[in-house]
C-alpha cells in the first residue's frame, strides 16, 4: 500500500466509442437535459404563481420537480462536457459531489413520492377531513422530513464510500460516479459496511414501495365505491399519473442497482443507469403536466399573463 499512489481523479469510462458516436451521445443528452429543465421549470413556475395550484398535491409536485432538476443536473452536464471535449476525467471532489447529489436527489424523490401517495389517500379516502389532515404545516413538515432523511442517507453513503482507499486503479465503468462501481475499484480490503448500507437502503426503498401500494389499495377500493362515473374518472386522473411516476422511478432504479454489486458493467447496465438518471426527470413533467387539466389551465393563465399588453410593452422597451 505504501508504494501505491493515491487517486486524485477518476476516469469515467461510460459510453466509450468513436468520436462521432460521442458527439451523437452528447447531442441526445443535451436535448433530454434541456427538455427536463424546461418541463420541470414550467411546473415549478406554474405551481408557484397560480393560486389555484397552492394545494398539497402541487406543493409536493413542485418539490419533486426541484429534485428532478437536481438529479439530472448532477450527472448530465459533466457527461456532455466529457463527450464534447473527449476527456473522461472527473476530479476527486467532483466525484464526491456527484455521489452526494445523486443519492440525495434519488432518496428524497422516493420519500416525496411516498408522501404524495399519503396525500392522495387522505384526499380520496378521507375527503371531509382532508384540509385538517393535510394542512400547510403538515405538508411543510413532510417535505422537510423527506429532504432531511434524504440528506442524511446521502451523507452516510458518501462518507462511507470515500472513507475507503482508492489507489492506482481509477477507471469507473460508468458515465458518472456510481457507488457500486467505486466499491469495485477500491483497494480497501473491507467494504462490507458500505455493501450493508446499500442493502439497508434497498430495504427502505422496498418499504416505501409497500407503503405506496397499501395507500393505493385503499384508494382504488374507495374509488370503486363512488357512484358516478365522472367522480371515478376525476379520482383516477389524479392518482394514475402519480402511480405511473412511482413505477417509472422504482423500476429503472431497481433495474440499475439490483444486481451483484461488484459485477462488471455491460452496455445494458449503462443504458439502465441512463434511464434511471434521465427518464423520470424528463417524463415527470409530461405525465403530470400534459395530462393534467389544472396544469393546462395554469399554463394558459401564465401564457396570457406573460403576453399581456403591459409585459409586451416592457419587453419592447
Amino acid at each position: 500500500m505504501n508504494n501505491m499512489s493515491v487517486v486524485t481523479e477518476f476516469v469515467l469510462m461510460g459510453f466509450a466509442g468513436p468520436r462521432k458516436l460521442q458527439i451523437l451521445q452528447a447531442g441526445v443528452f443535451i436535448v433530454i437535459y434541456l427538455a427536463a429543465l424546461m418541463g420541470n421549470g414550467l411546473i415549478i413556475t406554474i405551481t408557484s404563481l397560480d393560486p389555484c395550484l397552492h394545494t398539497p398535491m402541487y406543493f409536493f409536485l413542485r418539490n419533486l420537480s426541484l429534485f428532478d432538476i437536481c438529479l439530472i443536473s448532477a450527472v448530465v452536464p459533466k457527461t456532455i462536457v466529457n463527450s464534447l471535449t473527449n476527456s473522461n476525467c472527473i476530479s476527486h471532489l467532483g466525484c464526491v459531489t456527484q455521489v452526494f447529489l445523486v443519492t440525495f436527489s434519488a432518496a428524497t424523490e422516493l420519500l416525496l413520492l411516498t408522501m404524495m401517495s399519503i396525500d392522495r389517500y387522505a384526499a380520496i379516502c378521507h375527503p371531509l377531513h382532508y384540509e385538517v389532515i393535510m394542512n400547510r404545516g403538515t405538508c411543510v413538515q413532510m417535505a422537510s422530513l423527506s429532504c432531511l432523511s434524504g440528506g442524511l442517507m446521502s451523507m452516510i453513503h458518501t462518507v462511507g464510500t470515500f472513507s475507503l482507499s482508492y489507489c492506482e486503479f481509477n477507471e469507473i465503468q460508468q458515465f458518472f460516479c456510481d457507488i457500486p462501481q467505486l466499491l469495485a475499484i477500491s483497494c480497501s480490503e473491507n467494504i462490507t459496511a458500505e455493501i450493508v448500507l446499500i442493502l439497508i437502503n434497498a430495504v427502505i426503498d422496498i418499504c416505501c414501495f409497500i407503503c405506496i401500494i397499501i395507500s393505493y389499495t385503499y384508494i382504488f377500493s374507495t374509488v370503486r365505491k363512488i357512484p358516478s362515473t365522472e367522480g371515478q374518472s376525476k379520482a383516477y386522473s389524479t392518482c394514475i399519473p402519480h402511480l405511473s411516476v412511482v413505477v417509472l422511478f422504482l423500476s429503472t432504479a431497481f433495474a440499475a442497482y439490483l444486481k451483484p454489486i461488484l459485477a462488471s458493467v455491460s452496455f445494458t447496465d449503462l443504458i439502465l443507469s441512463a434511464f434511471y438518471i434521465m427518464l423520470p426527470p424528463s417524463l415527470n413533467p409530461i405525465i403530470y403536466g400534459l395530462r393534467n387539466k389544472a396544469m393546462k389551465v395554469g399554463l394558459g393563465k401564465l401564457t396570457i399573463k406573460f403576453f399581456s399588453k403591459e409585459n409586451l410593452i416592457f419587453l419592447q422597451t
